[in-house]
């Protein structure tokens, strides 16, 4: 009977045991579409509509994209010199310990979202090691994947792709350029169809060489440099429905993000500093002289890589468009609207949404100028392909505002001791405006940026250089 009384006590002690370890188990993560989740931010949001975005297909549709510069509405940017307290910043000290944290902590809250405190580690392993000739030059690529710790939600797998190449010949630790794989293809949401067509699923981001001549690999080796390709869809997906997978849904085990979480674009970013963390650990490369390039949406990427990491020496922003090197408040090509839409809205902050609905993009407290002044004092290209003419990218991504964007940017280069555009004055096609850290050059050739690859290097000799390599000893 006493053996009774006491099993029965230890089941009524552990069973409320048992029963509060259900109670606090994690839920198991979404399946959702894109729609599905962007409708759940904007009831997390308030929001009950949004207004549509440009359509760049359809010069008829009432909601047109606008492509004439006297349709434009006066707007006013945020001075990126003056603090939220209306001081005006003096000094690059006052820059470095006010201003610039400010800026970092609105474009973190309202546009491309925070990155949580507590993200996972991620361990690189090299995977394959291989010997090629990439044109006449012989080359050692590393194939690598940085596997994200992923205890807190087994379920959901990280591993991020990246290859190193660099030059067989090479003395000592070397450059290295490295920029977002492209993964594309169809229609850009809201504009008209991409000039990669469906043809460049998976592709490197300049689409290969200009006509006739070597890839921006072998130009890049050529130089003794080394080159890095990094995955971006192996990080986080390139979709709403994605964003309870990848880096996010990992950090958040699955589930919906807050209205202040990361995006897609913040996520990529985030890859790329990963990556470079690596690079400090291997004895090819020079880790102090590392660019990030990217096109498109990952020209967008590219930037803000460059923007939050100050570890990367060097930018090649290419064709970056709305959510990149555009003006948010600029009714030119694409819109602040058509990221706020649930095609492109998971590239951003879920706050970001406010100002497709209540709010409108002169409310942003921050706008792409800033974007590029927070890449200051390191030098930074911006490219596009021209706006007209045979084989022209259109306008869609707003070559004219993305220079306007630099421009502003110039007052915080000055201040830090560099030089600027120089010039306020738009520049004809394939006119390089190269003097200063901050650069800007349209190029014939389409939505690619491999015909501004031998500008972009001529611009980077200023800056990245081999370093020479101890007596006697190979690497």
């Amino acid at each position: 009977m006493r053996r009774i009384m006491l099993a029965s006590l230890s089941l009524t002690l552990v069973a409320p045991a048992f029963a509060q370890t259900a109670r606090t188990a994690d839920p198991a993560p979404l399946e959702l579409t894109a729609r599905q989740d962007h409708k759940l931010m904007m009831e997390a949001l308030g929001i009950k509509s949004l207004r549509d975005g440009a359509n760049g297909g359809n010069r008829n549709a009432p909601n047109a994209a606008n492509y004439d510069e006297s349709k434009v509405k006066p707007f006013t940017l945020p001075d990126p010199l003056v603090c939220a307290d209306g001081a005006k910043v003096a000094t690059p000290e006052q820059w470095w310990t006010k201003r610039r944290p400010e800026i970092v902590e609105e474009f973190d809250r309202e546009v491309y979202g925070r990155v949580p405190k507590d993200v996972p580690a991620v361990k690189w392993e090299v995977v394959e090691t291989k010997r090629e000739t990439v044109g006449a030059i012989a080359a050692v690529t590393k194939q690598l994947v940085g596997r994200v710790d992923n205890s807190r939600c087994p379920s959901i797998k990280v591993e991020i792709q990246l290859t190193l190449t660099t030059p067989a010949e090479a003395k000592g630790p070397v450059p290295v350029m490295m920029e977002f794989g492209f993964v594309f293809g169809g229609r850009r949401p809201g504009g008209p169809p991409t000039k990669a067509g469906a043809a460049f699923k998976t592709k490197a981001a300049g689409f290969g060489p200009p006509a006739g001549g070597p890839s921006w690999r072998e130009q890049v080796l050529a130089k003794g440099w080394g080159c890095a390709i990094i995955v971006p869809v192996s990080i986080q997906a390139d979709n709403g429905a994605g964003l309870t997978k990848g880096i996010i849904g990992l950090c958040n085990k699955g589930q919906p993000r807050k209205p202040d979480d990361w995006g897609s674009l913040r996520a990529w970013a985030w890859g790329a500093s990963r990556a470079l963390d690596y690079f400090e650990t291997d004895k090819d490369v020079d880790a102090k002289q590392v660019g990030i390039e990217g096109l498109s949406r990952y020209g967008k990427a590219a930037l803000v890589a460059m923007a939050y990491d100050q570890r990367f020496a060097i930018g090649f922003i290419g064709s970056s468009g709305e959510g990149g090197a555009k003006l948010h408040r600029r009714n030119f090509g694409e819109l602040v609207e058509n990221l706020t839409g649930s095609g492109e809205y998971h590239w951003m902050a879920g706050n970001f949404l406010k100002y497709g609905g209540p709010l409108t993009p002169a409310d942003l407290p921050v706008d792409a100028h800033e974007l590029i002044a927070l890449c200051a004092p390191r030098p930074t290209f911006i490219s596009y392909g021209a706006s007209s003419g045979p084989g022209s990218e259109g306008q869609w991504l707003d070559q004219r505002g993305s220079f306007m964007a630099a421009v502003a940017a110039g007052p915080v280069f000055r201040l830090l001791g560099k030089k600027d555009l120089g010039t306020s004055e738009f520049p004809a096609v394939e006119t390089p405006i190269v003097d200063g850290e901050l650069a800007y050059r349209q190029h014939k050739g389409g939505h690619t940026t491999g015909p501004n690859w031998p500008t972009f290097l001529a611009f980077a000799d200023r800056y990245i250089h081999l370093k020479a390599a101890p007596a006697g000893g190979d690497r």
